[in-house]
């Protein structure tokens, strides 16, 4: 039987609402970031389509470490080489993001990104989906 949505429970304790957007005070069960930069990466992974949200959401869990790693390095090396087929530089960032939930230097990289994509594109954030 093929399931279209996980359960509460594979989503840490959360559901989906509408249009695949968080519902109010939804978290993400993984590491512990400081709060405004957990809320802002969120907002953008439940923007994302539903597998794609749903593999995040997998992966960023702390118990997937053993996954999450060899993933990123994997699509940051599929960004690098995005100008071959069915590689695109959309992996790029969602390689370091995986990457950073491990790496701190990379954590501030990632939060400062996080900063500017917030000041450039508002509605990412805070827009309808």
């Amino acid at each position: 039987m093929l399931r279209s949505e996980p359960s509460v429970r594979e989503l840490g304790g959360s559901t989906v609402g509408a249009k695949g957007q968080a519902p109010a005070g939804t978290q993400l069960q993984s590491q512990p970031v400081p709060g405004a930069h957990r809320a802002r990466l969120e907002r953008l992974i439940w923007r994302m389509p539903g597998r794609l949200r749903r593999a995040t959401l997998w992966l960023l869990r702390p118990s997937s470490r053993w996954a999450r790693i060899p993933a990123g390095i994997l699509l940051v090396l599929g960004g690098v080489f995005s100008i071959l087929p069915l590689l695109g530089i959309w992996m790029l960032p969602l390689g370091l993001v995986l990457l950073a939930e491990d790496w701190a230097f990379l954590r501030r990289r990632r939060d400062a990104g996080l900063d500017w994509i917030e000041r450039r594109r508002p509605h990412w954030f805070h827009g309808s989906a």
